[in-house]
């Protein structure tokens, strides 16, 4: 690209050469007409291009009616085509050709707070004798690079010129993505924020306005919900960079990109993460009611019973001196039985202390302690590997899917036979807990309270639980715990 047609899209200075259109906006270049009606047809707004190309100075154009002043000119077909705009909300493009004028015109309309605008541009370049002839050049260059640039991102080019309130949207992307039909063609700014989600107007358009005040900033970034032509919203990136002339910003050049996309799969991933938090919540709680209501029946059928019982010995051996001594011994025997019993309750509460035990030895007194009375027999392996080193809250865990599985092998295997074992193979530590046992189908029993609430505590430190069984073959549990590197 030669270097008197640098496209300034990255902000602050234009660079300038001899001919006055070098470094000017691809909107400039092009030179289309632009201007503004209101339901009465009298004209708002008439720009320079409109000037040049209608050959009406805008002095002597607004505030009166359209029509009358182009009475002659137009002919009276193209007034139900423009009245017919005014019930449109969506773009309407069409092409006219003016005999009187010098040739065909492309127009675009647009309807928006009761105002209709008109963006045209004339076919025959003639029609602005100033026009240069490098200007070819330059407009050739500018929109083969923005074409590359669609292709390659499908983002939709836009420039603003911000003192008129006026965008250009580029080479159709606006077309391709949202459906609008425009191509190369000025549109109101009014326009653009009537098509942001009413939720999000007045953020967006509050946005935009406290950063141009800075006369600073040189990026504009925003997401918002964005209209398209089918009524549809979708979500979008738009993304300007600000250019200033004289300490002040007189327009940006930027893109807007469609993120509809990566916004579902944003929301509903985290969708997903929520009802999997749920869900592990849930399982935690629901685990945490049986804990209590298996502590409440200990307490309730057997200790608070026993202490009855004491109760009505020592009121007896008040009254009946004759058998107090036995009345007495009966309750001390009793009152030693509620201790044994508090001792397990606190013990399944709360295990023992495990950095001054060991995990293994804490393993081995739950085991000793809630398997009394029951057949099955418990072998515990790892006492060789130096597990005291290893986290604290990961020792917990370990025990407490340690103590979870030992009540499940006691309360429903049938098992003679348990073992567990504890390893260590490079940055895992592997638990494995197996039983001879009756077994179940998987397919069947795969993901109960009691495995989610092991999962659960395995993914505190990214690891996995896995089980294996069948009807009569037993039941084995593999939980693997990743270390952290430090460990």
């Amino acid at each position: 690209m030669p270097a008197d047609t640098i496209l300034p899209t990255n902000g602050l200075k234009k660079r300038h050469s001899g001919n006055d259109y070098a470094g000017k906006s691809i909107a400039e270049i092009i030179v289309n007409g632009f201007f503004t009606v209101d339901k009465k047809w009298t004209v708002q707004y008439w720009n320079k291009a409109a000037e040049k190309i209608l050959h009406v100075k805008a002095a002597d154009i607004i505030g009166k009616n359209l029509w009358e002043a182009f009475a002659g000119l137009i002919p009276l077909e193209f007034y139900a085509v423009y009245h017919k705009a005014f019930e449109k909300s969506n773009p309407v493009h069409f092409q006219e050709y003016l005999g009187e004028m010098g040739g065909w015109f492309d127009v675009i309309t647009y309807y928006c707070d009761d105002t209709l605008s008109v963006s045209f541009k004339s076919s025959n370049s003639s029609i602005d004798p100033e026009y240069p002839k490098t200007a070819d050049h330059q407009l050739q260059i500018k929109t083969n690079l923005y074409k590359f640039v669609t292709e390659v991102t499908n983002d939709c080019l836009w420039e603003w010129d911000i003192a008129s309130k006026e965008l250009f949207w580029i080479d159709g992307g606006h077309k391709r993505v949202f459906g609008y039909a425009v191509e190369n063609a000025l549109i109101p700014q009014s326009f653009w924020e009537s098509l942001i989600h009413p939720d999000d107007r007045a953020q967006i358009v509050a946005g935009l306005n406290k950063i141009l005040a800075q006369n600073s900033a040189i990026l504009w970034e925003v997401e918002y919900r964005f209209k398209k032509a089918n009524d549809e919203y979708a979500w979008v990136h738009d993304r300007g960079h600000i250019i200033y002339e004289d300490g002040q910003a007189c327009r940006m050049i930027g893109a807007t990109q469609d993120i509809t996309e990566k916004v579902l799969l944003e929301r509903r991933l985290v969708a997903e993460r929520l009802a999997r938090e749920k869900e592990t919540t849930e399982t935690v709680l629901t685990a945490q009611e049986k804990e209590r209501a298996a502590v409440g029946k200990e307490l309730l059928d057997n200790v608070n019973h026993v202490l009855g019982a004491v109760r009505l010995y020592i009121e007896m051996a008040k009254e009946d001196t004759l058998n107090r001594d036995r009345l007495l011994e009966a309750s001390s025997s009793h009152i030693a039985q509620v201790m044994e019993s508090v001792s397990r309750i606190s013990k399944t509460l709360s295990p023992p202390f495990i950095q001054l035990m060991g995990l293994i030895k804490s393993i081995k007194i739950l085991t000793d302690d809630v398997a009394a009375g029951f057949p099955v027999k418990f072998t515990i392996t790892g006492y060789s590997m130096n597990l005291e080193l290893l986290d604290e809250k990961l020792q917990l865990n370990i025990f407490r899917i340690v103590q979870q599985q030992v009540n499940n092998i006691l309360q429903h295997a049938n098992a003679t036979r348990a073992s567990i074992d504890i390893s260590r193979q490079d940055d895992e530590i592997v638990l494995f807990i197996s039983d001879n046992g009756v077994g179940c189908d998987l397919t069947e029993r795969k993901n109960g309270p009691s495995i989610k609430n092991m999962a659960h505590r395995a993914n505190l430190h990214n690891g996995s639980v896995t089980t294996l069984s069948s009807p009569g073959e037993g039941y084995t549990l593999q939980v693997i715990f990743r270390l952290d590197e430090c460990q």
